[in-house]
């Protein structure tokens, strides 16, 4: 009669050990938190700020004698105010150590990016058609896109900004042209100043 060879079994894995699932489950939780929280170092003082450059410019805008010459006038006040916004938001990221190209920072950035860069090739288009009554009111709505876009991952107050700048820019495309300088001034000045306050208040800064 044939013997019977009994069958070996490898051995069973060793469950990982308690402190690597534990540092999964954190990385885990971090990662989820990361993702789904508010990018809050959005700076109210930095709005404020640049809601007092468009107010000036908007004053010195207003003194030209073309609405050319008022267009020059607010490009170079779009080229100032971009740069104390950033420069504000970096402080303000430092401050509450908050990580501005990850999580709900980098997906800030990626919503409202598209629409700035949109809106300057249109500058372009539209002032080589001789369009230049366009230009404030294109900006105005775009603008307000991309801070719809890019204050869905922010606080609750930044996308309501947002609609204020796309209302701002309806009326501008469909009022005389001589109106555009004080709706920017309301838009790009007071609409910052007006939300910039409570945010800084609110959000530390």
């Amino acid at each position: 009669m044939a013997s019977v060879t009994p069958l070996h079994r490898a051995p069973a894995p060793e469950p990982p050990a308690l402190h690597v699932r534990a540092m999964d489950n954190l990385a885990f939780i971090r990662d989820t938190m990361e993702a789904a929280g508010a990018f809050t170092a959005v700076s109210g003082w930095g709005m404020v700020a640049v809601g007092v450059i468009a107010t000036i410019a908007a004053t010195i805008a207003s003194a030209q004698h073309s609405a050319l010459e008022s267009i020059y006038v607010w490009m170079a006040a779009a080229v100032l105010a971009p740069a104390v916004m950033l420069w504000a938001i970096v402080q303000k990221a430092r401050r509450a150590h908050v990580p501005l190209l990850s999580g709900p920072g980098r997906k800030f950035i990626l919503s409202f990016s598209p629409p700035m860069f949109v809106g300057a090739l249109l500058t372009i288009v539209l002032y080589r058609a001789g369009l230049v009554a366009a230009i404030p009111g294109m900006w105005l709505l775009l603008y307000g896109t991309g801070v719809v876009a890019g204050g869905a991952f922010s606080v609750r107050v930044v996308p309501v900004m947002g609609i204020c700048f796309m209302l701002a820019g309806t009326l501008a495309l469909f009022t005389p042209a001589t109106w555009n300088d004080w709706i920017m001034a309301s838009a790009f000045g007071g609409l910052h100043i007006a939300f910039g306050i409570p945010i800084a208040w609110r959000h530390g800064g």
